[in-house]
């Protein structure tokens, strides 16, 4: 998929994100804790205009530093959102370490980690079409930057936190791709094609 041709109102990229959070997230229960910080408003959605890595990784430091700066009662976790650049997913995939790479160069180790979705997300050793992908599949590619103490405090409180993978892979094993579709999550540049 090529969004970089495409140019996309902000608004759109985070309305489609909205409804994969409410459908996907929340909806199917993939993950137990987005439920609070969305009810919340606490969640921060940046869509980034970044065309090449390097401005990627630009913004992705300027959110981490915001996040540092906010308190966590208005801002818990970020989505920096870019549907204009990594859109091919072994792009952002490599991508993943560099944005590891400057958490630990800004002093954030321990107190930021990444959470990663694209639109092709694949789990090492699945093929693509494997529905058990579609767990960490958003509209757009985007970065997740989480809060390592709201984690922590998450899974204190949420004694089964290793079965979610499992319980995820037998959800979307249930719902399969062509139930995955009937969402209606698709990029909406991805819909009008």
């Amino acid at each position: 998929m090529n969004l970089r041709s495409i140019v996309l109102p902000p608004d759109e990229v985070v309305a489609a994100t909205r409804a994969w959070i409410e459908r996907a997230v929340i909806g199917l229960n993939l993950c137990p804790f987005a439920r609070a910080v969305y009810v919340k408003d606490q969640i921060r959605y940046v869509v980034s205009q970044a065309q090449g890595s390097g401005a990627l990784l630009d913004d992705l430091e300027r959110e981490l530093r915001f996040l540092a700066q906010a308190a966590p009662q208005a801002v818990d976790t970020t989505l920096l959102i870019h549907p204009q650049v990594l859109t091919e997913f072994l792009d952002y995939n490599d991508f993943l370490a560099v944005a590891d790479a400057a958490i630990e160069r800004l002093g954030f180790a321990g107190v930021f980690q990444i959470a990663s979705f694209h639109p092709a997300y694949q789990f090492a050793g699945t093929t693509m079409h494997d529905v058990v992908n579609y767990t960490n599949r958003s509209p757009y590619p985007m970065l997740q930057i989480l809060r390592e103490a709201s984690v922590s405090r998450a899974v204190a409180a949420f004694p089964e936190a290793q079965e979610i993978y499992q319980k995820n892979i037998e959800t979307m094993r249930r719902l399969g791709v062509s139930g995955w579709e009937a969402l209606g999550l698709a990029s909406p540049a991805v819909r009008r094609r």
